[in-house]
């Protein structure tokens, strides 16, 4: 009598995509950018390489999966901070809020991964769109416009300088920094 081997049949089994992502972060964090590669990342997941190319591609899909995930969570954000509002002066107010009040690892994240763009990558033109998005529909012809456009260059400055941990501010100096970018809005934007 020939003997037959039982084969399991079951779901194939599924990757986790945002949890890859999570474990992304954390390499960037632990070892910084240069350290995220596809193989650290299968090997932190516990699955083959081909397994994280099959979820985005190469590096730089990657790279772009982590930042559009951030740039869609900032946006959620921003735009429950404006209340319903949808003029580009709350929209601004509102991006300065979130800014203000952001977590200092979580930006850190954001710079490692921006400062590893090589300049000609595609994900350094959606990042310059996005910024460009940031100040669509402001009218820079008025004093109000300027100012506005001012304390956004100023908010993003200040970002940029703590998330690169190049100027060393505790939380009440953080907070004193975004009362003074703040008084720069016009009263009714960040209420």
């Amino acid at each position: 009598m020939e003997s037959k081997k039982l084969k399991k049949i079951g779901r194939p089994r599924t990757i986790d995509r945002n949890h890859l992502l999570d474990l992304a972060e954390k390499i960037v964090v632990e070892h910084g950018a240069p350290a995220l590669t596809i193989d650290a990342l299968a090997k932190a997941a516990g699955i083959t390489k081909g397994g994280v190319q099959y979820c985005f591609g190469n590096k730089d899909g990657l790279v772009d999966a982590m930042l559009t995930r951030w740039g869609v969570d900032f946006d959620k954000q921003v735009t429950a901070m404006q209340n319903g509002r949808t003029d580009a002066l709350s929209h601004i107010a509102a991006h300065i809020r979130v800014t203000r009040d952001s977590d200092p690892l979580g930006d850190s994240r954001l710079a490692a991964m921006l400062a590893s763009l090589e300049p000609s990558s595609e994900q350094l033109d959606k990042t310059r769109q996005w910024y460009r998005k940031q100040l669509d529909g402001l009218d820079v012809s008025t004093q109000q416009g300027r100012n506005t456009r001012l304390a956004f260059i100023a908010n993003e400055g200040a970002f940029l300088l703590r998330s690169f941990q190049l100027f060393d501010l505790n939380e009440e100096e953080w907070q004193q920094i975004f009362h003074d970018i703040e008084k720069l809005l016009p009263k009714d934007a960040d209420d």
